[in-house]
């Protein structure tokens, strides 16, 4: 039988100092208990701000226990890390045992802990997990979640990065109560955010959280009293938008599209997985083409007026003429057929007196 330290795969494997500068209160019953759910390093800045809430003078909870994603291996080591939040945790002083890391947290042994924590809310912030029902009956004051869009717009795993694909003017974060339906939940509150032409995912998304977290500040009194219950408003089901997961295949780029699309989508999937093409190169002195696998990492776009078609015109930096435009390609890197990932020094170097064309 497995022990429970491996049933819940607690973070026991990471060491944390004996004498934390965070350690939950031993006037246990004083404090509103709270778990915080998240795991990536956006989640890591809506954690900071509990813990700097948490120890007001004047605060009415504590954090309890953190809840994240298992180790992984993870960088170019492929070293055995923890998520963000846990290491973010720890390097603040959090207790390793108070920092679980269960596969899922629908595990009845992981639940049956949980519930020995008495937890009366819990914060979840791209936890990464989907929670089930018996999961949420536990905590008393519920269960609030930080997604960074304006509910009930933007459903789903990848908010941030299908707005931008869209190419939307504005966006923001809502604070709501976590039903079984994805992302359906009443929303206490929410914040708009004005977008502009040229942040990327991983920014927008690291201003979010950020706003997030303060909005979470500003409402937790509101949520232990009961009245963020009352105020909440439901979602309307029938403007709902879904923000489906992406996929690695999803990155690869069509230069038969307009501009505008391209450059949307290499903003939305900057970061991971990243945006893919492949062009022929075509040397006129020998007739010879070669087809390159390029990763482009930042675009803008042009606008041209009677544009018809897709003309490469440039070697590096790159310009081709599409519908509705022109769209330059600033910054990339190369990958030759069976070589390493160039810079785009190095290609601009090896593509002189070369013509790049589409496929």
């Amino acid at each position: 039988m497995h022990s429970s330290s491996l049933m819940f795969r607690r973070f026991c494997c990471f060491s944390a100092a004996s004498t934390s500068s965070i350690t939950p209160s031993s006037t246990t019953n004083k404090k509103k208990q709270l778990v915080f759910l998240g795991s990536p390093q956006v989640s890591a800045s809506v954690l900071d701000a509990l813990f700097n809430a948490a120890s007001a003078s004047d605060s009415l909870f504590e954090v309890a226990a953190i809840v994240t994603q298992p180790p992984s291996r993870r960088d170019r080591g492929r070293k055995v890390m923890p998520s963000p939040v846990a290491q973010h945790a720890l390097d603040r002083g959090f207790p390793s045992d108070l920092i679980f890391t269960p596969l899922r947290v629908g595990e009845e042994t992981f639940l049956s802990n949980f519930r020995a924590l008495e937890p009366e809310l819990c914060i979840t912030a791209a936890y990464g997990n989907i929670l089930p029902r018996k999961f949420l009956k536990i905590p008393s004051l519920g269960t609030v979640n930080i997604h960074p869009s304006l509910l009930p717009l933007y459903r789903g795993a990848a908010p941030v990065q299908r707005a931008l694909q869209d190419g939307v003017k504005e966006t923001g974060v809502s604070l709501a109560f976590t039903i079984r339906a994805l992302d359906a939940g009443p929303v206490i509150a929410h914040q708009r955010m004005e977008v502009d032409d040229h942040i990327k995912a991983p920014d927008l998304m690291e201003l979010l959280f950020h706003q997030g977290s303060e909005l979470l500040i500003r409402e937790l009194p509101s949520i232990f009293d009961g009245s963020a219950r009352v105020k909440a408003q439901p979602q309307d089901d029938s403007k709902a938008t879904l923000a489906p997961k992406i996929n690695p295949e999803d990155s690869w780029l069509s230069f038969d599209q307009e501009a505008t699309v391209l450059h949307n989508k290499v903003r939305a999937f900057a970061g991971w997985p990243g945006t893919r093409a492949r062009v022929v190169v075509l040397d006129p002195k020998s007739g010879q083409q070669n087809t390159l696998e390029i990763k482009i990492i930042t675009t803008r776009v042009y606008s041209g007026k009677n544009i018809e078609g897709g003309e490469l015109f440039f070697s590096f930096p790159f310009l081709i003429r599409e519908r509705g435009g022109y769209i330059w390609y600033e910054s990339i890197e190369v990958k030759r057929t069976g070589k390493r990932a160039e810079s785009s020094g190095l290609f601009s170097n090896n593509m002189r007196n070369q013509i790049l064309d589409k496929l």
